[in-house]
């Protein structure tokens, strides 16, 4: 069976009324659902692995931006699951809200460094998502280099170790910054709906929006292996909405 990571991307888990937003009862089912499931649950350093040399399906579970209700809410499920998680942080935000272009209002509260180091002590993995939360496809090279590298730096002063593994702030990039990002990083993740599939760019790897899969219903049949249908519909959907809205 060939091999799939389905990296499913979440944001916050509260009871926001947002499309980041993924409410407490609907996690702990989601992740309930994928324990029971039996499908592999692996970390993103072992999702390049997978897809070169691995068969079937495995999973692989992301936050963006570090909200502090990864720490109150997420982490309790997984760590009973037994789940690994990579959490992509804007360094400059870490200890505040996310006040950056499309920020959620009111601005939703991000971990602090001391609560990021007590989870990576307990296993939680942390990646690069920017400095600044910029929009690194609207930036000059020498401004991308400088947002990847501040922050990485910053993960290492607080951590001990550089981050391995990235995720350019709403998905975005191009040529030039995936090429930057693969002299830095492992994996990059991006925003395309879909699974990474082998022979997939590293750099720029597909995810689930988690968002979409609300449903049990549906998250049941993704894990199964009968979500291609839903995925065209989705992506075909999203596909009309940016062709509107330009």
């Amino acid at each position: 069976m060939a091999a799939r990571v389905d990296i499913l991307m979440y944001h916050a888990i509260d009871k926001a009324k947002a499309p980041t937003s993924i409410s407490p009862a609907t996690f702990a089912a989601q992740m309930r659902a994928l324990a029971e499931s039996r499908v592999p649950v692996i970390a993103m350093d072992a999702v390049a692995d997978h897809l070169a040399r691995g068969n079937g399906p495995a999973v692989a579970i992301t936050f963006d931006d570090g909200f502090q209700d990864f720490a109150d809410t997420a982490w309790p499920v997984l760590r009973r699951h037994g789940f690994p998680a990579m959490v992509y942080v804007p360094t400059e935000h870490i200890g505040g809200g996310e006040h950056w272009a499309g920020g959620h209002d009111p601005a939703r509260r991000l971990m602090n460094w001391d609560t990021v180091r007590g989870l990576a002590s307990e296993g939680v993995d942390f990646g690069n998502h920017s400095a600044s939360h910029a929009d690194l496809a609207a930036l000059d090279r020498a401004r991308v280099e400088a947002e990847l590298d501040e922050a990485t730096a910053r993960i290492a002063e607080e951590l001990g170790t550089p981050p391995r593994h990235a995720a350019p702030p709403y998905g975005r990039s191009t040529r030039q910054v995936r090429a930057l990002l693969a002299s830095r990083f492992a994996t990059s993740v991006g925003t395309a709906l879909g699974s990474a599939k082998r022979g997939d760019n590293l750099h720029d790897l597909p995810r689930l929006e988690m968002f979409y899969f609300t449903s049990q219903a549906r998250w049941h049949d993704q894990l199964a292996g009968r979500g291609g249908v839903y995925l065209v519909l989705r992506r075909a959907a999203r596909t009309l909405r940016q062709r509107f809205a330009a």
